[in-house]
């Protein structure tokens, strides 16, 4: 039999014969088809799982080729082996691998613990099946695959494995004997020492195996554990199984049973069976679950550090031990804050001192540069900085919560339990550091600043450490470092110089240092007399602190720069940033982008511009403050003018053939043609769309607002207009309100009307979401009489589509199916069909929630045959979902089942894991209802493992819900009492509008 494995490395053995896949990459495929076996994943599925979000320009050519050598690898397994069911082949909407389940070990595992929970089982069955569903675990699962996919499906699958180890346990406890139990869960006790029911049925087999000194023992270290590491006492459980040692109650005699068999194949076969205690409670129907904290990925946050670096021994041994006090005082939160002039090596120090601690912050380490003096100002918020570390964990954008306040708690409970290293770079003032630290103990926070944060002291313990200019000595000894002893020691008097005229500043040493390596003949002489004959300074460093040559020694590097580089530097004083992309400079220089890519080899080879990531190109602060000089002195107005046009341009067009690819529009509103040398990116699919916005969207704020303080009103207006769908459906509620403001502001300048109703339309979305209802509604109304006045039909629709899910969330479904009404007229005279088919499934679903399940089974029908029509997947989802709640209601449940299995799939090759784990809920209890327990518990656990991927927290509803079904806990009936009879199908909110067409 051929047989997939995930649950250690990916292999694919055939018989005793493991068979050779390939590459990792390659193995990484495969494992990503095997998770969904017997189910199509997209293209664009499999890509994210295996390149990320971010993935390479050839991602999908690489796939298509491992894709062919994998399905080549199949047919040939499987014709050596004889078993016709292994392959793989494209189906409509993406690639499907043709498995049965049991020979996935992932999938038996699942299906083992599910048949170990069915009602009516002995316990000595639960017992044999759980051992089999263990026996296939064999280590760290994907353990050749890497990636952010990977790490949280290796988290979900390890909770799914202490789950099922501690229900085991438990019942191997009640049907043999408990030594049996005592050392697996030990060793797994030893890697999630936290886990609270691990601990409690460890202490409960070992006093039922008369060990109860050690039982006392292990609850003492676990009760110390928690305390120093969670700051809390143990649970409710832990406490009882104490009590119970305590109380000196004996372990019951053995239970033997005839059904008890063993195997050589059983891991824990060797050991010597025990019973369980006289006291223990009776069997459960199944293995209880374990409520288990886990982040959705680990940060890695932490930038390069300096090549070479030299120096600030006292610094790194304070810095160590500000570390070992976390030790001596582990009920606090320890914050350590350095400050010092810009250009000192403040960042250098903290990068280089956080790699030397890593290994003390195992469960991450985050990076945020605050921009807190940023030239343009582009200072980072509190909110945008928190949001990034939600994402570094891998929150699901639905689940961030709306608020800085909701967000931070998020973010702390995240930290709460875990030992994170959380650097806080270039912070402005404490106000801003405050919302970004750590709340319970076990983390550090490491704050830089240009300025003494003496606030975080007073109020929050920080220490405070100044990070001054090199001494002579220390600064003869980093360029030392870098040229060499010899070359140093020959000429101590140009180096003498040099360190004199540099006045300690370590980032102006780094540029000397850089540039007399490059040239290894060049005398250092020659070096210090420029600078002896250059008399004057880089005037930014934050109103004059430090004197220094810094200007100076810029010049050197500039002046050093063929003419090319010399104005593509110039020019980058222009852009927003805080960083940009290749294509983006190329527009901002109206040079091709392969004459782009060599000048800025060129700046990065001169320590004038870093490539912090491929293709993605950065300033330090005082760079960027020297090509603002430059470019405003050395180039004319026009000059400027016609760059930044080119860059408005690049980035406005891009962004509206993103949007189009995002919603469907069958009549986008043109733009006028980019300027020449603005080259748009050809974005040309929805993943594409997608990419490009996650990558440029915090460059593209700040053009916005760049814009509309340069003159560029239209372009901020539009170009806030083409972000809207991305921001709202990623949650940046806030970003949207301020950027639509700007917009607002920007089009009242213009005196233009399709502005300000789109402006306006924005606006209401983002307070709508901030649930600023009222204020929301205001703005929409006054979109709908501006986009009446422009005879707007799609404007007008979307609006009112807006209003009709505003309302019904209001609890006015009448109200709300007006609107709808009002929408999809709309839709009709702008001949937008799949807009048309979404007002649709408004309406049908509303009328379902008013009774009327005929009418909406015929809107929704409709709805299906127009989305069916458009190509859009989305729209033809929730639709189907639509129709299974309609026709469950409607007393037709083998319809309902196949409604919800329709909506299901396609919510899976969309990837709208959230809405394919609520589907995946109703289909489970619609097969609950028709006496088909196998099936509905199946659904209901492959929704489970969704959530776990998801990352949703145990208090999210629709885990709740899960969780309850489960168990086998009753829950509440649909509707008022005379409709009892009728079953919950959904009592979780599942959004069934999808957001369509913009106008």
């Amino acid at each position: 039999m051929i047989q997939l494995r995930l649950l250690g490395p990916v292999e694919l053995v055939a018989g005793e014969r493991a068979v050779e896949i390939g590459p990792p990459q390659r193995r990484a495929v495969l494992a990503a088809l095997a998770v969904d076996a017997g189910r199509p994943v997209t293209a664009g599925v499999l890509i994210q799982r295996v390149w990320g979000v971010s993935p390479p320009d050839g991602a999908r050519r690489a796939l298509h080729a491992h894709i062919a050598r994998l399905r080549r690898l199949c047919e040939q397994t499987a014709n050596d082996a004889g078993d016709v069911q292994l392959c793989l082949v494209r189906r409509s909407g993406g690639y499907l691998l043709q498995a049965p389940p049991d020979q996935v070990d992932v999938l038996r595992f699942r299906r083992l613990a599910d048949r170990a929970r069915e009602t009516g089982r002995t316990d000595d069955d639960r017992a044999a099946l759980l051992r089999e569903a263990l026996r296939l675990w064999r280590g760290e699962p994907l353990a050749d695959v890497g990636g952010q996919w990977a790490e949280r499906v290796r988290e979900a699958w390890r909770r799914q494995y202490v789950d099922i180890t501690v229900g085991w346990a438990a019942v191997e406890s009640r049907v043999g004997d408990p030594l049996t139990v005592i050392g697996p869960l030990t060793d797994l006790l030893d890697e999630f020492p936290l886990v609270e029911p691990l601990a409690e049925t460890l202490i409960r087999a070992l006093h039922a195996a008369g060990r109860g000194a050690e039982a006392l023992d292990r609850f003492a270290t676990v009760r110390r554990r928690l305390a120093e590491e969670l700051g809390a006492d143990p649970g409710p459980g832990l406490r009882e199984a104490h009590r119970t040692i305590l109380r000196g109650n004996p372990p019951a005699p053995a239970r033997r049973t005839a059904h008890r068999q063993t195997s050589e194949l059983d891991p824990y076969a060797h050991l010597p069976a025990r019973p369980a205690p006289e006291s223990a409670p009776e069997p459960s129907p199944g293995p209880s679950p374990v409520t288990v904290r886990w982040p959705g990925a680990i940060p890695a946050q932490l930038p390069m550090g300096v090549r070479r670096f030299t120096g600030r021994a006292d610094e790194l041994a304070e810095l160590d031990m500000v570390l070992a006090s976390a030790a001596v005082e582990p009920s606090a939160v320890v914050i350590s804050a350095l400050s010092g002039t810009a250009g000192v090596g403040k960042t250098a120090l903290a990068v280089h001192w956080a790699r030397r601690a890593q290994a003390a912050f195992p469960d991450g380490q985050l990076y945020v540069n605050l921009r807190g003096f940023g030239s343009d100002g582009s200072v980072m918020s509190p909110a945008e900085a928190v949001r990034g570390f939600l994402d570094a964990f891998g929150v699901p954008p639905a689940r961030v919560p709306v608020g800085l306040e909701a967000q931070t708690g998020l973010y702390r409970s995240l930290l709460a339990g875990r030992r994170v290293l959380v650097v806080l770079d270039n912070a402005r003032d404490a106000e801003q550091v405050r919302p970004l630290l750590p709340g319970a103990p076990g983390c550090l926070a490491l704050v830089t600043s240009r300025r003494l944060l003496t606030g975080l002291a007073v109020a929050e313990g920080a220490h405070l450490l100044t990070v001054d200019l090199l001494t002579p000595g220390q600064a003869r000894e980093l360029l030392t470092g870098r040229l060499g002893v010899s070359r140093v020691n020959a000429e101590r008097a140009a180096v003498g110089e040099i360190v004199g005229r540099c006045a300690g500043l370590p980032l102006a040493l780094a540029i000397v240092g850089a540039r007399a390596a490059a040239r290894p003949r060049f005398p250092l002489a020659a070096l210090a007399e420029e600078l002896r004959r250059t008399d004057n300074r880089l005037d930014a460093l934050d109103g004059g602190e430090a004197p220094s040559q810094v200007r100076a020694v810029f010049s050197w590097s500039y002046e050093a720069l063929s003419p090319g580089a010399a104005r593509l530097f110039r020019l980058l004083g222009l852009h927003p940033g805080p960083d940009a992309a290749l294509p983006a400079i190329a527009a901002l220089a109206g040079i091709p982008a392969s004459r782009a890519a060599a000048l800025l080899a060129e700046l990065v080879g001169g320590h004038l511009l870093t490539e912090h990531a491929p293709g993605r190109y950065t300033f330090h602060d005082l760079l960027r403050v020297y090509a603002a000089e430059l470019v405003d002195t050395i180039d004319s107005d026009r000059e400027r003018h016609t760059a930044l046009h080119r860059l408005l341009d690049h980035c406005l067009h891009t962004a509206h053939t993103a949007d189009v690819l995002l919603t469907p529009q069958p009549n986008p509103v043109p733009l006028p043609p980019a300027v020449p040398g603005a080259a748009p990116e050809a974005l040309t699919d929805h993943e594409q769309a997608q990419a490009w916005f996650a990558a440029e969207h915090t460059v593209l704020v700040a053009t916005v607002e760049q814009a509309c303080a340069s003159g560029f009103d239209r372009h901020g207006w539009q170009l806030a207009a083409a972000l809207t769908t991305f921001l709202d459906r990623h949650g940046y509620w806030r970003v949207l309100a301020a950027l639509q403001t700007s917009a607002l502001e920007a089009a009242h300048r213009q005196g233009d009307r399709a502005g300000l109703a789109g402006a306006h339309r924005g606006l209401g979305l983002a307070l709508d979401r901030l649930d600023r209802v009222e204020d929301a509604r205001r703005h929409y109304l006054l979109a709908l009489g501006l986009f009446a006045e422009l005879g707007s039909d799609a404007g007008q629709a979307r609006t009112h589509q807006h209003l009709a899910r505003m309302s019904a969330a209001q609890g006015s479904p009448q109200r709300a199916l007006d609107h709808a009404g009002h929408s999809l007229r709309h839709y009709r005279a702008a001949a937008d069909r799949a807009g048309q088919s979404a007002a649709l499934n408004h309406i049908g679903w509303l009328n379902a929630q008013l009774g009327e399940h005929h009418e909406a089974l015929v809107h929704c029908r409709q709805a299906l045959d127009l989305a069916q029509e458009t190509g859009d997947l989305n729209g033809q989802a929730h639709t189907w979902d639509s129709l299974g709640y309609i026709q469950h209601h409607l007393g037709r449940h083998a319809e309902a089942v196949d409604c919800y299995r329709q909506a299901v799939d396609l919510f899976h090759r969309t990837g709208d894991r959230q809405s394919e784990a609520a589907g995946l809920l109703c289909l489970g209890d619609i097969h609950r209802v028709t006496a088909r327990p196998d099936a509905a518990r199946t659904a209901w656990t492959r929704a489970l493992t969704l959530t776990d991927e998801l990352a949703l927290p145990d208090t999210d509803p629709l885990r709740t819900e899960l969780r309850t079904r489960l168990d086998g806990r009753p829950e509440p009936a649909f509707g008022p009492p005379e409709q009892s009879s009728q079953p919950a199908v959904r009592t979780v909110p599942v959004r069934v509008v999808p957001e369509t067409s913009t106008p």
